[in-house]
């Protein structure tokens, strides 16, 4: 069983109160589509939308003025291939730190991204940043969105199951508001101008022999499920174009979550025994309230055990595939590990698909 040894998360220095930030957006698409009654209608509708995702706060990766100059898919990516690798070395410095190791130690590094296009691809760049071993395995995981801190959990632990002597980072880093499309009045566009944020994170695991010569502790990945859903794949994606990457988002979201998670969880669980009733830690991507809430109805959770995710929501937004990473960490930090407790890491996305790793905590 590899274990889980740290999470970090890294993020840009550009925070914004939330308020600040649909002031912005209000003004960009003001200045896109006139100054009429139709364009304060559209801003009382963004600054609702807005609130409804109860994010309190989010960091940017550029100043809020600089935005307006990213009109194309180009101009974007420059920005992603600029400020992409530094941010995800971050991440993964401040995970082998506290998990204490070196990045000489690394014998596999993953990296999974949705909101740029990196050739090579961000781990290869990782290598001269952070001074990994010219021979370390690369893992780059692409497309899967949301749902890649979960997935690139579960594969990266059943590559140590093969080699538990063996030291492996995940790390995860989204720049989503570079792909915020400014003449785009859609309400996918309009939701996601207010519900994602910048930053990376990273988590370190080990292969169980490593882990117990060292006498490391952590999470132990004992099992992982994914699940992709029929007839989905609008449900959520990207739309690729010259002005480049365009939301999709379904309203259908919340729906699918609660009418078809249960049965997933369940499935998953039946195969060990056990039941949501012996899950005693969830670690829960912050998919957005909407999500959220529908995940707690199917699963029947108390508000306590998605304290986390909410927390995560409220401060940073969601940052995609780093977000359930996120949550990941500030949970390690609250819940002591050692108590053989049952533990979920769950998370969504493009597909529609989810992705649950059983955790012995």
């Amino acid at each position: 069983m590899p274990v889980i040894a740290s999470a970090a998360t890294a993020l840009p220095e550009h925070r914004y109160a939330q308020s600040e930030i649909t002031a912005a957006f209000s003004e960009l698409i003001g200045q896109r589509h006139g100054r009429g009654g139709s364009a304060r209608s559209l801003s009382d509708v963004v600054a609702r939308t807005h609130d409804a995702t109860q994010v309190r706060s989010r960091h940017l990766v550029l100043s809020l003025a600089e935005y307006e100059t990213l009109d194309d898919f180009g101009k974007a990516n420059d920005v992603f291939l600029r400020e992409a690798p530094p941010l995800a070395a971050r991440a993964v410095t401040e995970a082998l730190d506290a998990a204490g190791f070196d990045a000489v130690d690394v014998d596999l590094i993953a990296s999974t991204t949705v909101t740029g296009v990196a050739v090579p691809s961000i781990d290869a760049r990782l290598v001269p940043i952070l001074g990994l071993r010219p021979n370390v395995r690369r893992l780059p995981l692409v497309g899967l969105g949301c749902v890649a801190g979960a997935s690139g959990i579960a594969r990266v632990a059943d590559l140590l199951r093969g080699d538990p002597d063996a030291v492996a980072v995940l790390v995860s880093v989204e720049l989503c508001s570079l792909t915020l499309q400014h003449s785009d009045t859609s309400m996918a566009n309009i939701v996601a101008s207010g519900l994602f944020g910048d930053g990376a994170a990273a988590v370190v695991l080990v292969g169980e022999q490593r882990a117990e010569r060292m006498g490391l502790s952590g999470p132990r990945v004992l099992s992982s499920h994914a699940h992709i859903f029929e007839d989905t794949e609008r449900v959520m994606g990207w739309d690729v174009g010259s002005s480049g990457l365009r939301v999709v988002l379904s309203p259908d979201v919340p729906r699918l979550v609660e009418s078809e998670m249960n049965g997933v969880v369940a499935e998953h669980l039946r195969r060990h025994g056990l039941s949501t009733d012996d899950i005693s830690v969830w670690v829960a991507h912050s998919g957005g309230p909407k999500v959220l809430t529908a995940l707690e109805d199917a699963l029947r959770l108390p508000p306590s055990a998605t304290q986390d995710t909410w927390a995560s929501l409220s401060e940073v937004g969601n940052l995609s595939s780093a977000s359930v990473l996120d949550v990941l960490g500030r949970t390690l930090h609250r819940v002591p590990v050692g108590n053989e407790q049952h533990a979920m890491l769950v998370a969504m996305g493009p597909g529609f698909c989810a992705e649950l790793v059983l955790l012995r905590w």
